[in-house]
């Protein structure tokens, strides 16, 4: 079956995001009077909850068992979250953030050729939005038929939620499309949704188990071979 949408993941898959994001939520905290502060080791297990404010949530229950939440709980996630998000696009404004090799040739060619793009992320919209629009100029959007990102689902990765949500958009079937994914939880989401699903790995996600992925790529720098691997009616 010819292949007519690729959908992607955003962080770590797009962007090498995932450092930025870890730097940005000890900014929050820090500003917030927390004494909270994620190391890289501690990040890479936190990083199996999808979600920041899942993220920060998970961190509580599991690593502060004297903590007292506040009255106004889920407002203190929310705005931890929120303070998160504001040092990370500052970080891409200031091209800490580029996007990974091949990609922006990618949806640049994909594009041309008529093969239909999506985003299936958990991140927020601001995020999606601040980091094509310093790696694809402020006309990004225009790439993509749906963007499928935030809390626009209940269920977040791996559930298939976003992904079943990009394929009723897309009026598609999953047969017609494949994903482009970096972590276990991404490809666990695309393969339940019925997606063919090729990996581009990271610093944070290299050792994780990708069984059930058609292809394992360490980042998207000879895109011929991708296309030829992923049965793309591209030339590059």
């Amino acid at each position: 079956m010819t292949i007519k949408a690729i959908i992607f993941d955003v962080d770590g898959t797009l962007a090498d995001t995932e450092e930025a994001h870890r730097i940005a939520f000890n900014k929050a905290f820090a500003e917030n009077g927390l004494d909270w502060h994620w190391d890289v080791g501690l990040y890479d297990k936190l990083l199996s909850v999808t979600g920041g404010k899942e993220r920060i949530k998970h961190y509580i229950d599991t690593c502060l068992p004297h903590f007292v939440k506040p009255g106004d709980y889920q407002d203190f996630v929310k705005n931890l979250h929120i303070a998160k998000t504001g040092h990370y696009t500052a970080m891409l404004h200031a091209g800490m953030i580029p996007l990974r090799p091949g990609i922006k040739q990618l949806i640049g060619d994909a594009h041309r050729a008529g093969i239909t793009l999506a985003i299936a992320t958990t991140t927020t919209p601001e995020n999606v939005s601040a980091l094509l629009e310093i790696g694809l100029g402020k006309h990004w959007a225009d790439h993509f038929a749906v963007n499928g990102c935030g809390d626009i689902v209940t269920h977040k990765k791996p559930a298939p939620d976003i992904y079943d949500w990009v394929l009723r958009e897309l009026a598609l079937s999953a047969p017609e499309c494949i994903a482009l994914e970096d972590s276990n939880n991404g490809l666990r989401a695309a393969l339940a949704a019925g997606i063919k699903t090729y990996i581009t790995v990271n610093p944070y996600t290299r050792h994780q188990d990708f069984t059930g992925a058609a292809a394992v790529f360490d980042d998207l720098s000879d895109l011929p071979r991708f296309y030829r691997t992923a049965g793309l009616p591209i030339s590059a």
